[in-house]
């Protein structure tokens, strides 16, 4: 298992790598120095390390972090959105980002931080050619195993995003946040002036069809607007915004995952209702938001 521990001094007397092209910091309380990679360690100068899994992550995950013994989305969510993205029912989603994505305002090898980067199927449908300047973040062990495990070329960190983010100031280009976390404050720490964010939140319709037959409930909540103030407020002014839209077809499996990867996830009243549903027309959307910071 992958652990921080305290590192003798005499390491360092060996050469150091950099990760990458990334920049990621000690998550140590109250130290925050930058790390740098011997072998198969990232190593602080305040003599922290950290081992890297064998799956080819790195866990900078800190006891302070967590609120249960396996925090993050648990291994049904990550297993149904895995699923669910192999169907590609996102692939008009990710053809709508990509313009955000990949821009020529950003100089080559820029940076790419991904919150709640899940198991890792947007990174590379985005970022194929940026590996080495890529990094995703997420807190289920099981998700950042799988992601991983699907594109070692990229750096992958388990930590909490909701907190202090583990990547230096102003050393990030893009900060990515598809459905994951928005801890403002800090997005706009670890972003260089100029750097963008790629924000995207469920649409006001998405899924409302099982939503009204699963859970009887068809509220309607637009997200966008909100978060659009509370990132001006904080330095990140508002480039473009847009409403991306699907109908899909789905059949009973995947109709489950839709529900099992969301926090609407079915509760134990609504299994019959849910058992009760055939192949149906749903409706995907998403609100998607590109900021630059100040």
């Amino acid at each position: 298992m992958p652990k921080r521990r305290r590192c003798p001094l005499l390491v360092y007397a060996f050469a150091f790598y950099n990760l990458g092209m990334f920049q990621l910091r000690c998550t140590v309380r109250d130290c925050q120095q930058l790390l740098e990679q011997r072998e198969r360690e990232l190593v602080c100068h305040a003599g922290h390390c950290f081992d890297q899994a064998k799956q080819g992550y790195w866990n900078l995950l800190q006891p302070q972090d967590k609120k249960s013994k396996n925090p993050g989305d648990s291994e049904d969510a990550v297993l149904a959105r895995h699923r669910w993205l192999q169907y590609g029912h996102a692939n008009s989603l990710i053809e709508t980002l990509r313009p955000w994505c990949v821009t020529s305002d950003l100089e080559a090898n820029s940076r790419t931080l991904d919150l709640g980067c899940g198991e890792g199927s947007f990174g590379p449908a985005l970022f194929s050619t940026e590996a080495n300047s890529y990094c995703g973040i997420d807190l289920s062990k099981r998700a950042i195993k799988l992601a991983a495990r699907g594109w070692p070329e990229a750096t992958w960190v388990l930590a909490n995003a909701d907190r202090v983010l583990p990547a230096a100031d102003q050393s990030v280009h893009r900060v990515v946040s598809l459905f994951g976390r928005r801890p403002i404050s800090e997005i706009h720490r670890v972003l260089v002036p100029g750097g963008i964010c790629v924000v995207a939140v469920p649409g006001e319709d998405d899924l409302i069809e099982l939503r009204e037959q699963v859970q009887q409930t068809g509220q309607r909540r637009s997200r966008w607007e909100t978060i659009a103030d509370d990132m001006s407020h904080a330095g990140m002014e508002v480039m473009d915004q847009k409403h991306w839209h699907s109908n899909v077809k789905l059949e009973p499996d995947a109709i489950a995952d839709a529900l099992a990867m969301t926090y609407r996830a079915v509760r134990h009243s609504q299994k019959s209702r849910l058992d009760a549903v055939q192949a149906t027309n749903v409706t995907l959307a998403a609100d998607l938001l590109l900021l630059r910071r100040n």
